[in-house]
């Protein structure tokens, strides 16, 4: 981190060159003016009592100040040695002036007032008030040489005494001056480093912290941004600088739709990162009163909290499957029974047997549900096994068409053996997935696609295989052209229980979410942008697979 300035040295480099530049530049001109002033001679000129004394110093003056300007350039010697030397210099050099043109009250005493202020405002006090005092008690000594020498009077005293004055108060107040700015740029720039500092602390927390986050401006652009973040919206993309629709659209469009407030409940919508493979959930917090102002985004990762609540999930479902098992099966079995016998029986018409029919159908459901909780919460570890997913494809999809007796018109598979790297000799895609996981929730999957995908006058169902971009992580997924889901529903198709207009158990969607969680996979849901539903299933990174 920066550390603050040494407060114990009063010397500011940069002005002192500075104010030594403008005194070199005071020290050419003036020789000019006066030499000026001599020639025009009469009462408009300069009295002059020695003209050879006048004019070798205002030569020795123009030389010290052209020579002044020369070392100033070159910064060398230092800025302190230079000032000793332009201090004495302006002393001997005025005084000789003003010994050519009578004394004080030739009124080239002045003269003095330029320098002495100008060196004043860079030395330390004590330096000032000395540099006052020899001036001074120059112009005095010289004031009473030349009334001893019958040259002058005894109001060249008063006026020698009044510059005098004039030349300790102003170096006083130049000194004070300077002190007062030397203490203001001192605190001025220890703000500018406490300032700096805390960048660097919050720059430095912001890019070690675990959790995702970044800082965009009131123009959407992105100003600070931690590792981890940019790895979900994208490296390429996401750096200092760059839009944030540019990173992530979905990202700026959840983040337009909190600032006009269109979600009521205040969450949101999710979005899918740049792997792929993760769902993201953003939280914004405004930095600042301005609106539109600044915005802390956190990015929070949908699976990792998944995986934090999955085992009180499933501790749950057990001890409800259990009482689900003993206390309504039996029950549920008793009335299917005394349903078909009814319909067994002649005494019995059709209303009646329509009846029985909704009886057995609704007791096969409930069995149904209570077959999908007892199958989830008592299911054995996951046991992942590197699969060819081009072989393993055939197999499902024969076995598949034949157990559900789906016409081939129904079902378009040319895209999967072509994604998946079997076309014309490619190697093959490997996952890691359990295989009875990963046949069950493709089954789920195309089972639905089938059973809602109808009415488009083409395929039904189609499977897809291939790798994401950038991340080149495999994926399955199954499409279908029916109505597709519902926006408010997109949300909460993978809860237990929900059913959509269809009806369902509610459980397949789930169940087929928490066996791709336990098998390191997500399973996402998009809309197909001409009408229906893509499930995608993304398998675990192959860089990260523990042998």
């Amino acid at each position: 981190m920066n550390r603050p300035a040494d407060r114990s040295n009063p010397h500011r480099p940069a002005l002192n060159w500075r104010v030594l530049g403008l005194l070199n530049l005071y020290r050419v001109l003036v020789p000019l003016v006066l030499i000026g002033l001599y020639s025009l001679g009469g009462g408009r000129g300069i009295a002059v009592d020695s003209t050879r004394l006048f004019f070798g110093a205002s030569v020795a003056y123009l030389c010290v100040g052209l020579i002044g300007i020369a070392l100033v350039r070159r910064r060398r010697p230092t800025a302190d040695l230079q000032t000793a030397m332009q201090a004495t210099a302006d002393v001997v050099v005025l005084m000789l002036l003003l010994h050519a043109t009578g004394g004080v009250t030739g009124s080239l005493g002045l003269l003095l007032l330029v320098p002495v202020g100008s060196l004043a405002f860079i030395l330390p006090p004590r330096s000032a008030l000395f540099l006052a005092a020899v001036a001074v008690l120059a112009v005095l000594g010289h004031t009473i040489a030349l009334e001893l020498d019958g040259r002058a009077d005894i109001a060249a005293l008063g006026a020698a005494g009044l510059l005098g004055s004039v030349l300790l108060t102003l170096a006083a107040t130049a000194s004070m001056v300077a002190g007062r700015m030397r203490e203001s740029e001192a605190l001025v720039r220890q703000k500018d480093v406490d300032l700096a500092n805390l960048a660097e602390l919050s720059q430095y927390i912001v890019h070690h912290l675990r959790e995702s986050l970044l800082v965009v401006d009131e123009s959407d652009r992105i100003r600070l941004i931690n590792p981890s973040a940019a790895e979900i919206l994208g490296d390429r993309q996401a750096v200092p600088g760059a839009l944030v629709g540019e990173a992530s659209p979905r990202l700026l469009y959840s983040l337009t739709a909190w600032r006009r407030h269109e979600r009521g409940d205040g969450s949101p919508a999710t979005f899918v990162a740049a792997d792929g493979g993760r769902v993201i959930q953003p939280h914004f917090a405004p930095l600042g009163g301005a609106a539109p102002g600044p915005m802390l985004i956190f990015l929070e990762d949908t699976s990792l909290m998944a995986e934090r609540v999955q085992q009180s999930k499933l501790a749950s479902l057990g001890r409800l499957s259990a009482s689900i098992a003993h206390e309504i099966r039996n029950p549920v079995g008793a009335m299917s029974h005394a349903a078909q016998l009814l319909a067994e029986s002649a005494a019995i018409g059709a209303p009646e047997r329509r009846l029985t029919d909704i009886i057995r159908a609704n007791a096969e459901r409930v069995s149904g549900i209570i077959d999908n909780v007892l199958q989830l919460s008592r299911r054995e570890g996951t046991k992942p096994t590197r699969l060819a997913i081009g072989e393993w494809l055939d197999e499902f999809i024969e076995e598949f068409s034949v157990t559900m007796q789906v016409p081939e018109t129904d079902m378009d598979l040319g895209g999967a053996l072509a994604d998946a790297g079997l076309a014309d000799g490619a190697p093959d895609i490997e996952v890691r997935f359990d295989p009875g996981h990963l046949r069950q929730v493709l089954w789920n999957l195309c089972e639905n696609a089938l059973k809602y995908g109808a009415g488009s006058g083409g395929p039904r169902l189609e499977i897809r295989a291939g790798r994401l971009n950038p991340s080149h992580r495999p994926f399955l997924e199954v499409a279908d052209r029916g109505p597709g889901i519902e926006r408010a529903a997109v949300d909460r198709i993978f809860e237990p229980f929900f059913t959509g207009p269809r009806g369902g158990t509610g459980l397949g969607l789930f169940i087929a979410r928490e066996l791709c969680q336990l098998n390191r996979a997500v399973l996402l849901y998009e809309p197909r942008p001409d009408g229906g539903s893509v499930f995608r299933i993304v398998f675990s990174d192959p860089r990260r697979w523990a042998d």
